[in-house]
């Protein structure tokens, strides 16, 4: 399964990982039941499946404060992605 990740391009044209450095890797983690690797290799996988099964039930069934939880849901997961990107950034400079 892995052969048909798609490089990123980011990486290869500046040399410096992207945001979503590491988010298929973790998806083939999970797919292979290592939970804890894929938090390693992109720590904002959890909330960003959290944030899809969210909206994807929320299709089907409506909430009171759907519109709330969503944005919660996406201010969190843009956080952790930010927050992840950041300490990258910093290992990779120093």
């Amino acid at each position: 399964m892995e052969e048909f990740l798609l490089p990123c391009l980011n990486k290869e044209i500046f040399g410096m990982d992207c945001y979503g450095c590491g988010g298929q890797r973790a998806m083939v983690l999970l797919f292979n039941g290592e939970f804890a690797a894929a938090f390693a290799m992109f720590p904002a996988i959890y909330p960003l499946l959290g944030l899809l099964g969210f909206v994807l039930v929320n299709l089907f069934l409506k909430f009171k404060f759907d519109y709330l939880i969503k944005i919660g849901l996406i201010l969190l997961t843009a956080g952790v992605i930010l927050g992840n990107y950041l300490v990258k950034m910093f290992y990779f400079f120093t």
